[in-house]
């Protein structure tokens, strides 16, 4: 099986690269690889055909991690302690969906266990209109920028007697960092407006300190706009007027932007569409934003956009930008075409078909 082993895949070898000595090729960069829960190995499969069509010089190391695993093995932890060592020893990490359970006790995510570990401070969603794939309520292009190591989502919780209690941490390094982030993606797109949600008005020690420092960090950027929402209203505008959003960043807190970021999903098709990068200042995790969605493990149906597009943000990371550059085409034009898409986009096509017209485009755009 494709994930017993090591799996390296190299650059494909065209007849502008035949002339190249192999003792001449960069070495590959080093990626863990985490097939997780439910649809997890049938996507991160998909995903793996379609690096192989772009040629990319990765090398990707499988290891264990999610409640599967764990309900073999048990522990405290998703995560196994050689994993540890191959996401430590790794450039970054492609991790496919994983299952969380929902029960006090049992440990915490994966993504989050990996995003505290390595201070993953920014995860990141864009959410945009795919070519000739109108959502429900017109075109959308904005980005989501989330806080990702602390809020409610740093797990401080208690219970005494029959009061359970769950501490909201809010740091001004954490806050300043992400702002920062989401400032630079702004200037980066040559964007004008950031959109910053908070609650402030009820919670006014904890989203008072964030909006602060987003203040703060705006003095070093004073061409962008900033408008403020409170997460209600925001969640309203995003169904009533979506475009007012196009070509801004939004930005906010863990547990807010986790919730609004999945809202938006239904924008642009299905959360079977939103590919999402977990960033800090040396490492990084992408993954799609979805779920496990295990009631339809190994049913060959789900949409492995989400997936496959996480897995060519990755290769742009490793300095793989030809790669992921046909990747992306790729994905757009065979969602354009609508012809060989999966049921949420409109089509009949599996996820094997589906990957497999994707991986063929990628190849001839290389």
């Amino acid at each position: 099986m494709i994930f017993d082993i090591l799996v390296i895949i190299t650059l494909r070898q065209s007849l502008t690269k035949s002339t190249i000595e192999p003792s001449m090729k960069p070495m590959a960069k080093r990626v863990a690889l985490i097939r997780g829960d439910g649809t997890g190995p049938e996507l991160v499969g998909a995903m793996i055909r379609v690096l192989k069509a772009s040629g990319a010089n990765v090398e990707m190391v499988p290891c264990d991690a999610g409640m599967e695993w764990w309900e073999k093995h048990g522990g405290d932890s998703f995560i196994p302690p050689e994993t540890w060592d191959v996401l430590e020893n790794s450039t970054a990490c492609f991790k496919g969906p994983t299952t969380t359970i929902p029960k006090p006790g049992t440990p915490k995510s994966v993504a989050v266990s990996i995003r505290q570990r390595f201070d993953l401070f920014a995860n990141v969603r864009p959410i945009k209109t795919f070519p000739n794939k109108s959502g429900p309520l017109g075109d959308v292009d904005f980005v989501c920028v989330r806080e990702a190591t602390e809020g409610l989502y740093t797990g401080i919780e208690f219970r005494l007697n029959d009061i359970a209690i769950a501490i909201r941490k809010i740091s001004r390094r954490a806050s300043e960092r992400v702002a920062r982030y989401a400032f630079n993606l702004i200037r980066e797109k040559n964007w004008k407006k950031l959109i910053v949600i908070t609650k402030a008005n009820i919670l006014k020690e904890t989203c008072g300190l964030f909006r602060e420092v987003v203040g703060q960090v705006a003095k070093d950027f004073p061409e962008i706009i900033i408008e403020d929402y409170f997460i209600d209203n925001l969640a309203q505008q995003l169904v009533k007027n979506p475009q007012r959003f196009n070509q801004n960043v939004i930005l906010s807190t863990n547990l807010f932007m986790d919730i609004i970021s999945e809202e938006a999903s239904g924008l642009i098709g299905s959360i079977g569409c939103v590919y999402s990068a977990n960033i800090g200042d040396n490492y990084a995790m992408f993954e799609p934003a979805h779920g496990s969605a295990p009631k339809y493990k190994n049913m060959n149906m789900v949409n492995p956009t989400a997936t496959i597009l996480a897995g060519a943000w990755m290769l742009d990371y490793i300095g793989e930008k030809e790669a992921s550059r046909a990747i992306f085409e790729a994905t757009n034009d065979i969602i354009a075409e609508g012809k060989l898409v999966t049921y949420d986009l409109g089509g009949n096509a599996r996820l094997s078909e589906m990957t497999e017209a994707i991986a063929k485009r990628t190849e001839e755009k290389i």
